[in-house]
């Protein structure tokens, strides 16, 4: 974002909210009233968010212990409406009677699951993304959460970390808009409604940029770079009126994020005037310790507390050593009242004061989810599919086939298509593929199912049986890829080829040399490249939720034309990963001619599917790129033309992307960067003009960590359907 636009952002949250320094909220009667009658106990009781899970009872004694005395704020892990209306009238039973926030992780569904976070963000589609979160939203608060742990905006370049399968994917850009999305459908029209919740953003400010694809750890990133990649989608959430910030676990400058001064306050607050609540992540306070950057937990305390975390997720640190700090001058009373003004607002703005259940009814909500929330997940599923290889036209199906092999261990595996972070979903009402293709081709084609093994492993016996069941088959269909519990948290992998004996039975099925078409369930981008020199057909399925069988079967038989987009690069071998669309092209662009440029001598330098890439049953042609002026002033606005056309026989949607590159800058710049995106449906032989906004900010970047601004020279313009296969044309930006 350019420094103009982040003082009027600031600016503007200021005034919705009555913001003072560093996003002070405006007063409210009611919450002065409460803060000036608070012992300190009770005060730091607001800051303490612990776990309660209503299925382990016998935790519930120091929990309702803690709601009596005022000393716990929220609790999270909360859920159902018998639960968050006994815990809620225990707090109402406290001295001051003030209402908690009761958090969940809703990642990508409460009871109907949509598809993983990096799946939607492969439909391209905002308006699809924003649906879902609203129906996620209206669903958890019908059940008594208030609070939604969810967008998580981490932006990564690296499909060894197992949480790229709840982000945003490579492009800070994309990540922007999914950005903006989300919180607007997470907080629908403000969070007085009784069916908006709380978007809790995660994880502040560069979790992505992770060390050898592990879990909490970090690169090393100047300011400059964590302004560049990671912090965008964050501040696009602020803009979009997010009201928490979870602060990461890692330290990407060496002070870990919980207790960074320069990002929680200076650039959170301070630049964009972010008036709502810091949390911590789960223990991440007393994990400053194992940091090595604090001393005990009253230093972690400390050190959080005067960096503006409000919030602290269940490490008790702010319980057990705050009224001390306070009592001793270490920390001041009126900093300890501010944080607890944030928190009082946020809940007084939900609400909660006037009806801790927000209009909640009597009963929990019963029977399955509504059918128009599950038809909006089958939507947008549809979407999210990408087509990577689509040899001699097999997909979509003949219509004459009678007999379907259905091999692979993920063909009729319910929890591997919600996926993780399933929220409430449930196995049992979910549509797995093979039930998806016998409903969808009826009782005229028989659907045989053979697992032919695991993700783990197969036996002979097993993937003979599979070869059998395919040999007098008119259609195979291979289903593929990785269980819901090999991505995600705690999930990162050093391999990324299928695992188990998954190619050694995919080989021998596809040596029969029948019309095959291979699903691939995953939360990542998997190294497919022995597959995609076998497989005639690749269709990426990702994790594609409750109703992912009957999105597909209609994929497969053409009912749908797929049209989503990678929103990760895909790597031909694990070796060159981290690899992104946006990498600098360094002082020795690669050249396959002369060894001594920035490649490989064992491996290809371009990636197996790049970023933005996907086929569908439609073709497309695109024209280069022109301009309606040659020269760009700054407060002017360039409009990028490109023709796209159906060449093809169906109708279909393409993704029409525009990508930049300064070809002169202060900052050595990638090659490209997306800056734009249309979704364009044609119906065949249709050709339409799509029109993209060009402006001195869209190619602006980070000369340092406090200027930004665009560098007098030309600029180069390039679409087409993904970001290898672009034309181009050039304005010169003239300041």
């Amino acid at each position: 974002m350019p420094l103009r636009r982040v003082h009027l952002a600031a600016l503007a949250l200021a005034c919705l909210w009555g913001g003072g320094a560093h996003g002070e909220p405006a007063r409210n009667e009611r919450v002065e009233a409460l803060i000036a009658q608070m012992t300190l106990e009770e005060k730091v009781g607001q800051l303490n968010m612990v776990s309660f899970v209503p299925t382990h009872e016998t935790s519930f004694e120091p929990i309702a212990k803690g709601l009596k005395d005022g000393t716990i704020g929220g609790l999270f892990n909360v859920h159902g409406l018998e639960t968050a209306r006994r815990m809620q009238e225990r707090a109402g039973e406290s001295r001051l009677k003030i209402p908690l926030f009761l958090a969940l992780d809703v990642v990508h569904g409460y009871r109907a699951i949509f598809p993983t976070p990096l799946a939607q963000a492969a439909s391209f589609d905002m308006e699809a993304i924003r649906r879902a979160e609203r129906i996620a939203a209206s669903e958890a608060t019908a059940d008594g959460v208030n609070m939604l742990l969810t967008p998580m905006l981490d932006v990564t370049r690296d499909a060894r970390w197992g949480r790229v399968v709840e982000g945003v994917g490579e492009s800070a850009f994309l990540a922007s808009r999914i950005a903006e999305a989300r919180v607007a459908g997470v907080q629908g029209d403000g969070l007085r409604a009784k069916d908006a919740a709380v978007a809790c953003v995660k994880h502040f400010g560069a979790n992505g940029a992770v060390e050898g694809g592990r879990d909490y750890t970090a690169a090393d990133l100047s300011e400059r770079a964590i302004r560049e990649t990671y912090l965008p989608p964050f501040q696009a959430a602020v803009d979009a009126g997010a009201r928490c910030m979870m602060a990461a676990f890692n330290a990407p400058d060496g002070v870990p994020s919980i207790a960074n001064p320069r990002l929680l306050t200076d650039i959170l607050r301070g630049e964009w005037g972010f008036g709502g609540v810091v949390m911590s992540d789960f223990e991440a306070i007393d994990e400053l310790l194992a940091h090595g950057y604090a001393a005990d937990q009253r230093d972690a305390a400390r050190l959080a507390f005067a960096a503006g975390a409000e919030i602290d997720m269940q490490s008790s640190a702010y319980a057990q050593e705050l009224p001390n700090l306070v009592r001793n001058g270490v920390v001041k009373e009126a900093a300890l009242d501010a944080a607890v003004r944030r928190v009082l607002t946020l809940k007084a703005e939900l609400g909660l004061f006037d009806d801790p259940m927000r209009g909640a009814g009597p009963d929990a909500p019963a029977g399955p989810p509504a059918a128009e929330n599950m038809a909006a997940a089958q939507a947008l599923a549809e979407q999210s599919f990408v087509l990577l290889k689509n040899e001699k036209r097999v997909l979509p199906f003949s219509p004459d086939i009678r007999k379907l092999a259905l091999i692979g261990p993920l063909g009729n595996s319910p929890a591997d298509t919600l996926g993780p972070w399933a929220g409430r979903g449930e196995p049992e009402e979910t549509v797995t593929l093979k039930m998806g293709l016998e409903r969808r081709l009826g009782p005229d084609v028989e659907v045989a199912f053979t697992p032919g093994g695991t993700t783990d492993g197969s036996r002979d016996e097993e993937i003979a049986a599979a070869v059998e069941s395919a040999r007098d088959a008119d259609m195979v269909v291979l289903a593929l890829g990785e269980r819901f519990d090999q991505s995600g948290e705690g999930s990162s992998r050093a391999d990324l080829e299928l695992a188990g004996d998954q190619m050694k039975l995919a080989t021998a099925v596809l040596a029969l040399g029948k019309p095959t078409v291979a699903v691939i369930f995953a939360g990542r981008p998997l190294v497919l490249t022995e597959l995609a020199a076998k497989a005639p057909a690749i269709l990426y399925a990702w994790q594609p939720g409750s109703m992912g069988g009957t999105a597909l079967a209609r994929t497969l038989t053409g009912d749908v034309n797929p049209s989503g987009r990678l929103p990760m690069t895909f790597p031909r071998a694990v070796g060159q990963v981290p690899i992104h669309h946006d990498m600098r092209p360094t002082g020795r662009p690669f050249d396959p001619e002369d060894p001594y440029t920035t490649g490989y001598r064992d491996e290809a330098y371009t990636p197996l599917y790049p970023f933005g890439f996907g086929l569908g049953y439609a073709d497309f042609s695109y024209n280069a790129p022109k301009l309606d002026r040659a020269a760009l002033r700054d407060g002017e606005t360039a409009v990028a033309s490109v023709v796209v056309a159906n060449t093809g026989k169906r109708a279909g949607t393409t993704v029409v992307q525009l990508y930049v590159r300064p070809k002169l800058a202060r900052i050595a710049r990638p090659a490209k960067e997306l800056r734009g995106f249309v979704r364009v449906t044609l119906q065949p032989g249709e050709a339409r003009t799509v029109e993209m906004a060009v402006t001195p900010e869209t190619f602006a970047y980070w000369r340092s960590a406090q200027a930004y601004g665009a560098t007098a020279g030309p600029v180069e313009i390039m679409t087409g359907p993904n970001a290898e296969e672009l034309k181009s044309t050039t304005v010169d930006y003239r300041p």
